[in-house]
């Protein structure tokens, strides 16, 4: 309880000062994914056909499974995403400080896009969060997760959510739809970003990151 809480103040007063902005960035362009690499499982298709840009929206497929990530690691920052089921509540994530891009499921914290999920954290790849612990008497699982805190606060297909993910200093701060789901303390502080292929279509149009300075 003691570690929740302390994550809680760091991320509320981040969140309120800003942590010292640096700089936005586009990590969609709106034309291609040029700032982007693909992992896709087993190989078994080229990455640019799963993961597109169409009508000015990342389109990803779903299937293969995989991911794309961005070719440079940060640290401290702020992420906006806006995101889309196209056809029918289906699955995907946001894969926030992953370690290494060499498994379709790589070590890295993933931020849930599943219908009636959103927000819950999975611990993948061996990954770890301060606030997790397993059932008491229980081995850890194979694939950890922390619930989000709330109802569940996405839309339904066809319309678009915003997520506000702050990752301060091994904290990450999870806002879905205005509405505060889930807040997390990584001992690792900085890895690449993610955007997931499981499922079914879904579509981001907007995905913008703030440095911080952290001073």
């Amino acid at each position: 309880m003691k570690k929740y809480l302390l994550s809680a103040v760091i991320a509320a007063v981040c969140f309120a000062t800003g942590c010292n902005a640096v700089q936005e960035e586009e990590l969609f362009n709106g034309k291609d994914l040029s700032n982007w690499a693909f992992v896709v499982d087993g190989d078994l298709v080229p990455g640019d056909q799963v993961f597109s840009v169409q009508d000015g929206a990342i389109l990803i497929q779903g299937s293969p499974f995989g991911y794309m990530y961005t070719k440079k690691k940060y640290r401290n920052y702020t992420l906006n995403v806006e995101w889309s089921w196209v056809d029918e509540p289906t699955n995907s994530g946001i894969f926030l400080i992953i370690e290494e891009t060499n498994t379709p499921f790589p070590k890295g914290i993933e931020c849930q896009l599943k219908a009636g999920s959103v927000g819950d954290f999975v611990l993948l790849g061996g990954a770890d969060l301060l606030e997790y612990s397993p059932p008491e008497g229980q081995d850890r699982p194979r694939v950890p997760m922390i619930f989000k805190r709330e109802d569940s606060s996405e839309k339904a297909p066809g319309e678009w959510n915003k997520m506000n993910i702050t990752v301060f200093e091994g904290v990450i701060t999870v806002y879905v739809n205005d509405v505060l789901q889930n807040v997390g303390t990584n001992p690792v502080k900085e890895g690449h970003i993610g955007l997931q292929s499981e499922g079914k279509r879904i579509q981001f149009r907007k995905v913008t990151l703030t440095e911080k300075s952290g001073e």
